[in-house]
């Protein structure tokens, strides 16, 4: 029987069909229309509308149209069923069972004793209370062991369904954490309150062998079945879960299909376990706290390491957090976020084994980047995780943080230019090597590959556009992305007597960039400056206390005191980051002039520069 069209219509009315396309495709709204380049064909300028009111989208250049089913379909080459159970999920409309239903995974419940006569309790003579547990299903917390004087005939019980047998396995795991200081501690040590506790049901597993086998006598089928009892070599069986604070695994519905345990003891290993693969359970394509981000309505989606890193950004109010089953990331785990934003950020620790673990992502996040997909890398502080990183630092600091992670084409320009010596044509011809490798793993289809190796190609000087020359040791670091601006800002601060190099800027650059409010802040400094070198630095500073946190940031982070060995050098370094930054604003500017006469003007600006570019590069 096929799905009513009453409930296809009911999904497309509560799908946004702009938020929907919105999180895959660039929009911009256009009049009473949202408009983009079209995700089906490679064009310059957008031809691609969408229509809030009619829920329809249509490209007048491929012709590409349909609805929020078919966009899934055609633009992620998924099936009917599958899109239409993920649009239900999000429109929190219930399918009909007999269609996606059909087979519920279920176990075999475990026989209950019973008299081979009339039960004792249906005979008006014998009211005794000692026979009552026959009349009910067992307390599943308390089992009682049968008379084993008496003689009964088992019966066979309905089949239980492993989803229920999950959660009930959940409620009692949540019911021994209250009964346990010992594990109440430890998630109180790593800062949890009680309500988060609470939100993620958070749990532990006692110490016992058996535990789960006299909590859940009837259910041991359905455990086994879900991993939680194993068998010894002596054929004994064990609980998977021993001596561990708990943590529920949600599907996308919000069921609980597995566990992840970690012990309380460092020393014991491994440290983390979790449920095995199982019918309900499939690791490779779940991930901890979509679920919870989903119900919360995130919109910018973070891959970290682990399940407390995403516990404790939901504390702190920063939902979209996720981590991996205790495995590598894969297609799978990346497609689950770009479904939901065609812009994901991946974490990873900032030592060499960081540096690795990102180099695999990125050999396996390559294929997946279609036009309008974006990738960012969160290269965290040595020694620090997403947990210790915003208990130290703050909500608001760890926020700028995540913001100026840098895009995939930025960080893959430090990862492969540190790994060569980019002064020299070798190693430019290495860097460029190692990046034809990579993006024969881009989508065929798209403009991703051309743009990424025109990028790479000026920054190390073999196209015609100029960039600075920076020490790559120094300047360059693998823990956060370095913009021109922030260099600049850098050596002004450093040596603000070379303030006057900088004033040219003043004409062209954006009001909200950082460097206009230290250019407005020096024009007045400038006259009061001290002689001295390093008392010039300090009153700087001092005038500059609102900006100290952010200032001091970037000082650390382009090392500029270590590029700097003399006055000759801060001196060139400045011309070259006023150069650099008169095309970067001179050509913003040029996309929204104001007039012909000023976009005429500007225009006469830019080949200037390009001749004073052009002349320091032969003086160089």
């Amino acid at each position: 029987m096929a799905i009513p069209q009453h409930t296809i219509d009911q999904i497309l009315d509560r799908i946004d069909l702009i938020d929907l396309i919105g999180q895959r495709v660039k929009l911009k709204k256009t009049g009473r229309t949202y408009s983009g380049c079209c995700p089906f064909h490679q064009e310059k300028s957008p031809s691609f509308h969408v229509y809030r009111d009619k829920q329809y989208y249509h490209c007048f250049g491929c012709q590409a149209n349909g609805n929020a089913i078919r966009f899934l379909m055609e633009y992620e080459n998924r099936t009917f069923p599958d899109v239409v159970k993920e649009l239900a999920s999000l429109a929190s409309i219930e399918l009909p069972k007999d269609q996606f239903d059909a087979k519920k995974p279920t176990y075999k419940k475990k026989a209950v004793p019973q008299e081979p006569s009339t039960p004792r309790s249906l005979d008006p003579k014998n009211n005794s209370s000692e026979t009552s547990h026959f009349q009910a299903d067992p307390d599943p917390f308390e089992f009682v062991e049968p008379d084993s004087s008496e003689i009964f005939i088992p019966f066979e019980e309905p089949e239980g369904n492993l989803y229920d047998l999950l959660e009930n396995i959940a409620q009692y795991y949540e019911q021994q954490l209250t009964q346990h200081p010992h594990a109440q501690q430890y998630f109180q040590q790593r800062g949890l309150t009680t309500q988060t506790i609470q939100n993620w049901r958070l749990g532990y597993a006692p110490e016992g062998w058996q535990h789960l086998e006299q909590a859940f006598p009837r259910d041991i089928d359905g455990i086994k079945q879900i991993g939680l009892i194993r068998t010894s070599d002596t054929g004994r069986d064990f609980d998977l879960l021993r001596d561990r604070v708990i943590f529920p695994i949600r599907d996308h519905k919000g069921r609980v299909v597995g566990f992840g345990g970690r012990a309380l003891n460092n020393d014991i290993k491994p440290k983390y376990i979790n449920s095995p693969d199982s019918e309900v359970f499939h690791k490779n394509q779940l991930l901890y706290g979509l679920y919870e981000g989903s119900k919360n309505k995130a919109n910018d989606w973070l891959m970290v390491e682990g399940y407390m890193d995403v516990i404790a950004l939901s504390q702190a109010n920063i939902h979209g957090a996720v981590a991996t089953l205790g495995t590598a990331s894969n297609t799978d785990h990346l497609n689950l976020l770009f479904r939901r934003n065609h812009r994901i950020t991946i974490a990873f620790d900032g030592d060499s084994a960081g540096q690795k673990a990102a180099r695999r992502t990125l050999e396996i996040a390559l294929p997946l980047l279609n036009d309008g997909r974006e990738l960012k890398f969160f290269i965290l502080p040595p020694e620090h995780d997403p947990d210790s990183l915003i208990r130290r630092e703050g909500v608001e600091k760890f926020k700028a943080l995540w913001e100026a992670s840098p895009l995939l084409s930025d960080f893959l320009y430090v990862l492969l230019s540190q790994s060569y010596d980019i002064s020299t044509p070798e190693g430019k011809s290495q860097v460029m090597g190692e990046l034809r490798n990579l993006t024969n793993l881009l989508p065929e289809k798209g403009s991703y590959r051309y743009l990424l190796t025109q990028s790479f190609r000026e920054k190390l000087g073999l196209g015609r556009r100029f960039t600075p020359k920076v020490n790559n040791d120094a300047a360059l670091s693998f823990n956060i992305q370095t913009r021109v601006e922030d260099y600049a800002i850098a050596l002004l601060i450093s040596h603000p007597f070379l303030y006057q190099q900088f004033t040219i800027l003043q004409e062209h650059i954006p009001e909200e960039e950082l460097l206009a409010d230290v250019l407005n802040i020096l024009d007045k400094l400038f006259p009061k400056l001290p002689e001295d070198q390093d008392a010039s630095l300090y009153y700087v500073l001092g005038a500059m206390t609102q900006y100290h946190y952010v200032i001091l940031d970037l000082l650390e982070r382009t090392n500029i005191f270590s590029l700097i060995d003399s006055p000759e050098k801060a001196f060139n370094l400045a011309k070259e980051y006023v150069l650099t930054l008169q095309g970067i604003y001179l050509r913003k500017k040029m996309k929204k002039p104001q007039s012909l006469k000023e976009s005429q003007h500007l225009r006469k600006q830019l080949n200037e520069l390009t001749k004073q570019i052009s002349l320091q590069l032969l003086q160089s």
